[in-house]
């Protein structure tokens, strides 16, 4: 049959009779099928097929949608929450991508509905590494159906899941076909319920991975992400290399590390909480200040003629991100054996925090290790979602799983020694993230899951309120980290496997 068939979760009546009607007469579309559970009688209308389902996400959904679809290409409606409608020229322009060599889906941006008009929201592109549930294909996609009966008859077909359907289908999708963006605006989006456009409401979007409400759905991700990784070669079952004993002299055993940059209404709170830590071994306070404009330089002089524990240091060079300033520490020779992290707008919760994770990399063999850490606002309150503890990580399958999600949490504290190996890219994002990859691909990371640091959110944060543009251009790098990591990752399983096989 040609044309496409347009899959349309049934939603608010109003808005979903606006979405039928409108991609009826284009000429593109053949059929619409519409996914219903069963509590409304579906439309009836020449051309308007219904197909009863759990759930737009649940994975028997996708293996259905991808039986009974009888044209060579599906558009598939992703957000049940609004209306969205093709833009002029859009669905040619989609079909003209799909056809192309060895394309499996083809996805791309949108304008946004909003009081003030609307505002175009671009896409990344998807890497190798993108495995995140949460990545953004927009409201709708174009599925090469024969691509999709290839991937299941090759991978299996879509698990029994609540969820996590599309994610398993579009990961298996992605390792013999291309999921191709196209570089434009291709539908526009109209929200039929309130969306998180509040700064504390997309906070609390941003920790849907720790949110206990969300562990069962969690769970199915992680399920889909770790058979993806296995189909890969990425895959790291959890056997560890030991934690070389260091040979290096150290001035002291352990180093909070802060890097500043124009924080005067925060630094000093930040040192006198590192300051105020009480330990069984002794400790300094490393605060690498980047060159600041705002006062915060002269502060950070009078903390330390008052404190010897604390060092202030200003770096030569004056283009260093945060990873080039955590460098800067680590390899100077005040650093400690441990390297503990603490942000200048941050705090630590209690005088025991430092000695509670020291103590972690002392007894348990790890490379590297991580804390818990509540949310509060300027005023120290607890805000929404709270503590942030991570137990999405476990000792099995934690370094997997870290493929998956945005970060590790906080504090977090390393082996100085293998940190100097490896060293911090010197970025303003995700500089403790990469490391964090790095580590875990052949050292142990320690957990502590109950809260010992106060993560302040405010109107300054370098992530508060960002832009989509802004938004992306963290995505992508995060996902460029996690394509390079599993490159690595694949390099290694297969040095080990030709290893195995001269042994026998």
């Amino acid at each position: 049959m040609t044309g496409m068939t347009v899959i349309l979760p049934r939603g608010n009546r109003d808005a979903f009779s606006r979405m039928v009607e409108a991609f009826s007469a284009a000429p593109e579309v053949a059929r619409i099928l519409i996914l219903h559970g069963g509590e409304r009688p579906p439309l009836r209308q020449r051309g308007v097929d219904s197909l009863r389902v759990e759930s737009l996400h649940a994975g028997g959904t996708w293996n259905r949608i991808i039986e009974v679809v009888r044209t060579e290409e599906a558009l598939a409606v992703l957000d049940p929450d609004a209306v969205v409608l093709p833009l002029p020229g859009s669905l040619t322009a989609l079909r003209k991508a799909l056809r192309r060599d060895g394309t499996g889906m083809a996805y791309g941006g949108y304008r946004d509905s909003t009081p003030g008009g609307w505002t175009d929201h671009p896409v990344n592109a998807c890497q190798q590494g993108s495995i995140r549930e949460g990545f953004d294909f927009g409201p709708a996609v174009l599925l090469s159906v024969a691509a999709c009966r290839d991937a299941i008859g090759r991978y299996g077909p879509v698990p029994d899941c609540r969820v996590a359907g599309f994610c398993d289908l579009r990961l298996k999708l992605s390792l013999d076909h291309r999921l191709r963006r196209l570089d434009r605006a291709l539908f526009f989006r109209t929200p039929t319920v309130t969306s998180a456009t509040e700064t504390g409401a997309a906070v609390e979007r941003h920790f849907d991975y720790v949110d206990p409400r969300n562990r069962e759905a969690q769970v199915e991700f992680e399920t889909a992400a770790t058979a993806h990784l296995k189909r890969l070669g990425a895959y790291l079952p959890p056997v560890f290399r030991p934690v070389p004993r260091s040979r290096e002299d150290f001035p002291v055993l352990a180093s909070v590390i802060i890097p500043v940059r124009n924080r005067k209404g925060t630094v000093g709170e930040a040192a006198a909480s590192a300051l105020g830590q009480e330990a069984d071994f002794p400790f300094n306070v490393l605060v690498v200040d980047n060159h600041s404009t705002d006062g915060t330089t002269k502060i950070l002089a009078d903390l330390t003629r008052r404190n010897p524990a604390l060092c202030h240091i200003v770096p030569v060079r004056t283009d260093l991100n945060i990873g080039g300033c955590w460098n800067e520490a680590v390899r100077s020779s005040f650093c400690g054996r441990y390297a503990v992290q603490l942000d200048s707008d941050d705090l630590y919760e209690g005088k025991d925090a430092l000695q509670r994770i020291v103590d972690l990399l002392r007894e348990g063999p790890y490379a590297m290790a991580v804390g818990s850490y509540r949310l509060v606002n300027e005023r120290l309150e607890e805000i929404p979602p709270g503590l942030i503890d991570h137990r999405e990580w476990t000792p099995g399958n934690g370094r997997n799983n870290a493929l998956r999600i945005n970060g590790l949490g906080a504090p977090r504290a390393f082996d100085t020694a293998i940190l100097r190996r490896f060293g911090f890219p010197d970025v303003g994002y995700g500089e403790d993230y990469a490391v964090a990859l790095r580590i875990s691909r052949d050292y142990r990371i320690g957990r502590i899951y109950e809260s010992l640091y106060l993560c302040r959110r405010w109107g300054g944060n370098t992530d508060a309120a960002l832009s989509v543009e802004a938004a992306n251009r963290n995505d992508a790098y995060k996902d460029r980290l996690r394509t390079l990591e599993i490159t690595a990752r694949r390099r290694k399983n297969r040095r080990t496997a030709e290893r195995r096989k001269e042994q026998r």
